[in-house]
């Protein structure tokens, strides 16, 4: 099988939940198909990245967009403000490029490919109207379920403002592009049968989330059991991400005031890149921000407790199921878990109010055997999801498409060679 795989943003490092997931199922589909990975990204062109690209995907094309990469908060505003009144939301318009649009409607132009991904929402205006070649949609997340729970949750009121007008964009658009291409693969039930609903649409499959067993699994042999495990607690993730600043800022103001009062000797480790200047304050003596690391397993051998404390957020936590793999507790709220085939009580700990997630992190410390049954019902459980049965469903979903070529009506966003225009308004 001949596959194009169009990725938005760097795929190396693979140091982020999308990344880990779309690296994984990349490489398995590497080794029994013909695949040729097309990633494009903003700011300057980077050579490094596009070389080891080339040693891990043979045949693989980068493009380098020219556009800078906006991190000044009055230039992302100013540019925010320019697409305002675009239909399309900001989070797609800002990842679609001209010369994308051209090599994508290129690359599939000509029959060469049994069938393409578009891997995230992000992607897709630089793909042509007419999926001539039998397209799959990767939705990570249902984007307006991630955006109305950003409205619901920023304290800023201009914020706050901007994160409903895109909710509301992006349930448009969202809806009107699921029905756009062939097929969808989700990567839950809960995301299946929220796109199921806003579209009406029955091809929609789930191929869930996996974790690289053999890696965690040796990590957490090799470990020293819980000999250095004194009451650390830890939260893993991206730490730019506004979910996982969120989810620390709760925790850190709600909930570890009755943890530390209670465990005098607890201390809280918040593993993860990039960390937000809302992060990097909550850094105190018993509260550890480390940054980019080189691996998280050695934190994940230090920890007594694994915590996903997310309010917003959508799509499944990779984190979790590599805490499970490790044989770690995890105390998390039903979103922080949401999609993920776990059991409450008996391979992880839910809670959504902060007086019982306190309980629980000061339960798993103090009660041995509670931990126990947790951390072996953890590992029973990541044992079933590991990245090669993921990958090889994958390729089910692409080999059913491809043999099914069938077509979806068209939306209302017209993509073009010279640009893209959204319902008739050209931007």
């Amino acid at each position: 099988m001949k596959i194009l795989w169009v990725k938005a943003g760097k795929l190396l490092p693979v140091d982020a939940g999308g990344k880990i997931r779309s690296y994984n199922i990349l490489r398995w589909l590497r080794e029994h198909n013909e695949v040729t990975l097309l990633s494009y990204y903003h700011g300057p062109r980077d050579s490094a990245y596009e070389r080891a690209l080339e040693e891990q995907f043979p045949g693989s094309i980068a493009i380098n967009t020219g556009r800078a990469m906006r991190t000044n908060r009055l230039a992302v505003g100013v540019n925010y403000l320019r697409q305002l009144a675009s239909p399309a939301p900001y989070a797609v318009t800002k990842f679609t490029s001209r010369a994308v649009q051209s090599q994508v409607n290129e690359l599939l132009s000509g029959g060469a490919f049994d069938v393409a991904v578009c891997d995230f929402l992000a992607a897709t205006l630089n793909f042509p109207t007419d999926l001539k070649t039998p397209t799959v949609l990767f939705q990570h997340n249902v984007e307006s379920a991630l955006w109305q729970r950003q409205a619901q949750y920023e304290p800023n009121w201009i914020n706050r403002m901007v994160f409903k007008i895109e909710a509301a964009k992006m349930l448009r658009y969202e809806r009107e592009t699921v029905r756009r291409f062939q097929h969808v693969i989700a990567v839950s039930d809960n995301d299946r049968e929220l796109m199921s609903a806003m579209t009406n649409r029955s091809e929609i499959t789930v191929v869930p989330t996996g974790v690289d067993l053999k890696r965690y699994r040796v990590a957490k042999e090799s470990s020293n059991g819980s000999a250095d495990r004194q009451a650390l607690i830890v939260f893993v993730g991206s730490m730019d991400w506004e979910a996982n600043i969120d989810g620390v800022e709760y925790f850190c103001s709600e909930i570890w005031p009755s943890i530390k009062q209670r465990v005098p000797q607890a201390r809280f480790r918040i593993v993860g890149r990039d960390p937000h200047p809302r992060v990097r304050k909550l850094a105190s003596d018993s509260i550890e921000v480390t940054g980019t690391v080189a691996s998280v397993i050695e934190h994940y051998n230090q920890a007594m407790v694994n915590i996903v404390p997310l309010r917003i957020g959508g799509g499944t936590r990779l984190k979790i199921y590599e805490a499970m793999a490790m044989g770690r507790a995890t105390v998390s709220t039903k979103i922080g878990a949401e999609g993920l085939d776990v059991n409450d009580g008996s391979d992880i700990l839910i809670a959504d109010t902060a007086d019982k997630f306190a309980d629980w992190v000061v339960e798993v410390m103090e009660q041995e055997s509670l931990r126990q049954r947790l951390e072996e019902g953890a590992a029973d459980k990541a044992a079933k999801y590991d990245w090669s049965v993921i990958a090889e469903r994958f390729n089910g979903v692409l080999e059913k498409v491809r043999s099914s070529r069938f077509r979806c009506p068209s939306s209302g966003f017209r993509v073009l060679n010279s640009g893209f225009q959204v319902s008739g308004s050209e931007f």
